[in-house]
């Protein structure tokens, strides 16, 4: 029979071994996130969660606030078509500063639902979500149809040209177009197509191109697309 001394070290080292930890489950975590900031209007300062995927690139708040400085801030019934949507922060910038409508075109189906998602969030019964090929709905618009089209594509795809076009047929003569390009796009392409660079920007590796349609006349089928390192 072991001693009372013994029994009492043997309790006393059982009571200070420390509780086996239960296994604390993990949270699942979704894709790589960031946050966007909408820089004006009616939802100026809300940030809306957005995933990191290769190749989204939504424009800088230093660009956007350029922007629609040029466009004169106030941009109450105008419709408007979000091209490449990706984030969607270029078509809500137009809602929350009085767009009457806003078509956000996005291929990718994460991005679709982000877009839903955020739009839902914002209570912006204005803004219309569409699945499909940016291209291919700008050529299905009316003629003259809208006021405004934001194209920002990514920066390695052949969208610019077909996409220009596209917009072109899109809006009035008077109506306008923001290219966000690697490059600056050179005043003889733009001149083919009836267009005409009112305001130009270079922020990094992006030039931001505030665009009007000056001439009715219809687009030739080839224009000069321009390379890296080419000025307007």
């Amino acid at each position: 029979m072991p001693s009372s001394k013994t029994s009492r070290s043997s309790t006393h080292a059982a009571a200070s071994k420390p509780a086996a930890r239960k296994p604390v489950a993990k949270t699942p975590k979704g894709p790589p996130s960031h946050e966007i900031r909408i820089i004006g209007g009616q939802w100026r300062r809300t940030r809306l969660k957005v995933i990191d995927k290769p190749g989204l690139r939504p424009t800088p708040d230093r660009v956007r606030e350029t922007l629609f400085n040029w466009l004169g801030q106030d941009l109450s019934g105008w419709r408007c078509v979000d091209a490449f949507a990706g984030t969607g922060v270029l078509g809500l910038e137009a809602a929350s500063r009085g767009a009457a409508h806003v078509l956000m075109v996005e291929q990718d189906a994460v991005l679709v639902r982000d877009l839903q998602d955020n739009a839902t969030r914002l209570k912006a019964n204005m803004v219309s979500v569409q699945r499909g090929d940016a291209v291919s709905t700008l050529g299905r618009l009316p003629a003259g149809s809208v006021d405004l089209v934001f194209i920002d594509p990514p920066f390695d795809g052949p969208w610019f040209e077909p996409a220009l076009k596209a917009a072109t047929r899109a809006v009035p003569v008077g109506g306008w177009i923001y290219l966000e390009a690697p490059v600056a796009w050179p005043t003889e392409a733009l001149t083919a197509l009836g267009l005409q660079c009112e305001r130009h920007l270079k922020a990094g590796a992006v030039h931001a191109h505030l665009l009007q349609r000056v001439s009715p006349e219809s687009a030739p089928t080839s224009i000069a697309t321009p390379a890296e390192g080419d000025t307007p």
